[in-house]
């Protein structure tokens, strides 16, 4: 078991752990994601996700004094393909006490004289250790291999993307939150759960439609066993898997927002939709669709939402991927997606040991995001 000190300095102390012991549990269950003025949630599944890392996930926690103020999440996984390849660490799971949230430093801060070099040493340190994937002490990481390290922030989080800056992470793309969702979701004989025989064919079947995606991991497409298909006789046109997830939503911004908040949970079909404390939905994740037949997605979630007792689904994805254009030109997507404004979610990246070249096909290729790394 991996739990070790590794800076220490006037009361404050930066562990690393290999599981989420009872105080990391504390703080992530009472964080409230997001920022002021953007769309503000917290998540309600976090130890049964935190579990399924099982080996591939570590924790850098700041205690003061003995008591946690902090703490992030470092998740080890192998993505993309072909020149895309490469081990990683996806950073999640940020959440900090008030006061403990950025080490922005502000122009007051710059004219204190009493303000200590050895403070900004420590916070250089900290933030350092999210360059360093040797400190987690994954077992399949090699010193001096090429490493990628990257996270998802909010575009309005100014705090979050000021702290992924200071530690030398760099914008390489852009995502946004798209919704399905249906009153009545019917079934459709079309439409049936995957079983295990069928996996390998569709593990194929993704890395081809994913090949030219970055960050791309067959890890947890099959996570749940809710990977469902839509077949034209025996030939699998289109597939997603399900993952229930619920958020208690506190703060969506704008007059839609006012609107999803105040409005549909009292009106009773839309109540169905949304309900803002207990906001129950399923991740649609490891989309599939053959080439020409991205009408036939519409269908395939609705099926999925009746087979599974859902009116909603949320897909995270790429604003300048091929999926995305379809889906937001082709598909019948349903009311609440015309109703959500969502503000672009924007990856950072952190590229270790890699050429000029080879950071440069990250800017260009599509992200894929993971549904898993959402719910």
């Amino acid at each position: 078991m991996l739990d070790k000190k590794v800076i220490s300095f006037k009361g404050l102390e930066v562990k690393i752990t290999d599981h989420a012991n009872d105080d990391i549990l504390g703080i992530l269950n009472k964080t409230v994601l997001g920022s002021e003025g953007g769309l503000r949630y917290q998540l309600r599944n976090i130890p049964s996700r935190i579990e399924e890392y099982r080996d591939k996930i570590r924790f850098v926690s700041l205690y003061k004094a003995g008591r946690i103020t902090g703490t992030v999440g470092a998740c080890y996984r192998i993505t993309g393909q072909g020149i895309l390849c490469y081990p990683s660490t996806y950073i999640r799971y940020l959440a900090f006490q008030s006061g403990y949230q950025a080490y922005r430093m502000t122009r007051q801060r710059r004219r204190d004289r009493t303000h200590s070099v050895k403070d900004d040493t420590f916070k250089e340190k900290t933030l350092a250790i999210f360059s360093k994937p040797g400190l987690f002490e994954f077992a399949d990481y090699k010193a001096g291999d090429k490493h990628i390290m990257y996270a998802f922030v909010e575009s309005m989080n100014e705090r979050s993307k000021n702290m992924v800056s200071q530690a030398g992470y760099d914008h390489i793309r852009s995502f946004l939150t798209v919704t399905f969702s249906r009153f009545s979701p019917k079934t459709d004989s079309r439409v049936s759960k995957l079983t295990d025989p069928g996996k390998k064919e569709m593990e194929f079947l993704l890395c081809d439609y994913y090949r030219n995606y970055s960050l791309f991991s067959t890890d947890y497409v099959f996570y749940g066993d809710r990977y469902y298909v839509l077949r034209e006789g025996s030939e699998i046109i289109a597939g997603v898997n399900a993952m229930p997830s619920s958020f208690r939503i506190y703060e969506i911004p704008g007059v839609w927002g006012w609107v999803i908040m105040k409005v549909l949970p009292k009106v009773p079909y839309f109540k169905r939709l949304f309900y803002p404390e207990e906001f129950r939905h399923l991740v649609f994740d490891a989309i599939y669709c053959k080439k020409g037949y991205e009408d036939s997605l519409a269908d395939l979630f609705e099926s999925v939402c009746a087979s599974e007792g859902y009116n909603t689904g949320l897909i995270w994805l790429d604003d300048r991927s091929d999926l995305f254009d379809k889906l937001r030109s082709g598909v019948r997507m349903g009311a609440l997606n015309r109703m959500l404004n969502a503000k672009p979610g924007l990856v950072y990246a952190k590229f270790l040991n890699l050429t000029e070249k080879e950071k440069e096909e990250f800017y260009d290729a599509p992200v894929y995001i993971s549904g898993f790394d959402f719910s």
